[in-house]
């Protein structure tokens, strides 16, 4: 098999997210609809969290398993550098966007057919519309290392397991689109499908740039990087989720949907699971 059938697959796989972005669309106007769609958005970024940081952790593992002193303090600054960055960076990162909307507040026009500087320039995002962001941002590092994972196998000349490896990632990130999208369907504004197409180029790009860089180098080093940075976004997003759901005050059927986010994110994995065995 060729690279560029490779790279198709790592393509295919992480085409898969575009599935569930289009129910950004629907508006959920009912507080409980609201609760449910938040909480399964979240079940499923907490099972991602979990999924993350067990593959960052293992070529750790594994070092720690044979008595290489090295590799695993190496590995265990990469680790941790990655969840400072993925998680505090995000934290002082909205600090400071905060800080720029009160310093520049958005001004109103004086008077007719005079136009004010927030006029002319882009609107500013939603708060649902920057954690989706933020979601697909954290969900494109991990799916970065999901094209590594296939690449690696292709390169080795495992070529049934790397395109068992595509069927199962298909499938997981096919759920991952839904988790992206989940806070747009409380906005106000329905997102447009440029932005949704935009959300899906950040989340199932990066699986096409791993699959690529996959087939060249095999790298723990990069791999745990890009694993812990994941882990770090995804989990500040969760804290993001959880405030909001503590708002709509709606815990039994936040906790139902938060349920049903986590067993679809164990399914979907037991499908890799059966693929790579």
């Amino acid at each position: 098999m060729g690279q560029g059938q490779v790279t198709a697959l790592g393509a295919l796989a992480g085409a898969t997210i575009l599935l569930g972005l289009p129910l950004g669309r629907l508006r959920a106007s009912i507080p409980k609809t609201r609760a449910w769609l938040n909480g399964l958005a979240t079940g499923i970024l907490v099972f991602l969290v979990w999924d993350v940081l067990a593959h960052a952790w293992e070529p750790i593992d594994a070092g720690l398993a044979d008595r290489r002193a090295g590799t695993v303090a190496g590995l265990s600054v990469v680790f941790v550098a990655g969840l400072v960055v993925g998680l505090l960076g995000l934290v002082y990162f909205d600090r400071w966007v905060a800080a720029r909307r009160g310093r520049f507040p958005a001004r109103t026009s004086p008077g007719p057919g005079a136009a004010s500087v927030a006029e002319m320039s882009s609107p500013r995002l939603s708060h649902a519309a920057s954690l989706a962001l933020m979601i697909a941002t954290g969900i494109g590092l991990h799916n970065f290392a999901e094209g590594l994972a296939i690449g690696n196998s292709a390169s080795t000349g495992e070529l049934t397991l790397a395109v068992l490896l595509v069927v199962g990632f298909a499938a997981h990130n096919a759920t991952e689109g839904f988790g992206i999208v989940a806070p747009l369907a409380a906005d106000a504004a329905r997102p447009s499908w440029g932005f949704l197409l935009l959300l899906g180029l950040i989340g199932g790009g990066p699986t096409v740039l791993g699959t690529i860089a996959g087939q060249g180098f095999t790298s723990d080093v990069t791999s745990v990087a890009f694993l812990s940075l994941a882990a770090g976004s995804i989990l500040y997003v969760v804290v993001e989720l959880l405030a909001v759901a503590r708002r709509l005050d709606r815990k039994t059927v936040t906790t139902w949907g938060l349920l049903l986010g986590l067993v679809l994110g164990f399914a979907t994995d037991g499908i890799v699971t059966l693929a790579g065995a």
